[in-house]
């Protein structure tokens, strides 16, 4: 099955609610035991970016949170299993980094522990002065401790 089966669509109404959970919260290393409620939320205040296979099922994701002016942060991005090794993470790249709503940006920032060969291919570079930049990380705050 060919990439170019595939499409890209930005509407809300499309997203598999279910699906992205599931994926965040069960196969995701970033965002495990994420509640629904959480991230039904952030689905609603970013730009969320659905792909979909010929058949019209959610194949990928991508969320963008950012201002639309000058910065951008883009997170819980992947494709099922299913549907890897063909190029599917390039084509919904493609389609963010086209978006009218995200050109002229000063600053774009993502995490990833292993997709850093596919981001390049889009600008994407280790911090130029990681002295700058600083986090207030709190590991693992979506599981519940035992009772």
């Amino acid at each position: 099955m060919s990439s170019e089966l595939f499409t890209v669509s930005t509407d809300p109404a499309r997203l598999d609610v279910d699906l992205i959970h599931d994926f965040l919260s069960n196969h995701s290393y970033w965002a495990p035991g994420i509640s629904r409620e959480l991230v039904e939320r952030s689905l609603r205040n970013s730009l969320c970016f659905g792909l979909y296979a010929p058949d019209g099922r959610l194949a990928g994701f991508a969320r963008i949170i950012s201002d639309r002016a000058t910065f951008a942060y883009l997170c819980d991005v992947f494709v099922l299993a299913e549907f890897r090794g063909r190029g599917l993470g390039k084509l919904l790249m493609q389609h963010i980094s086209q978006h009218p709503e995200l050109q002229g940006l000063r600053r774009w920032m993502l995490g990833t522990r292993d997709a850093h060969a596919l981001y390049a291919q889009f600008g994407f570079t280790p911090l130029a002065d990681p002295a700058r930049f600083m986090e207030n990380a709190r590991l693992d705050p979506y599981r519940q401790p035992p009772q």
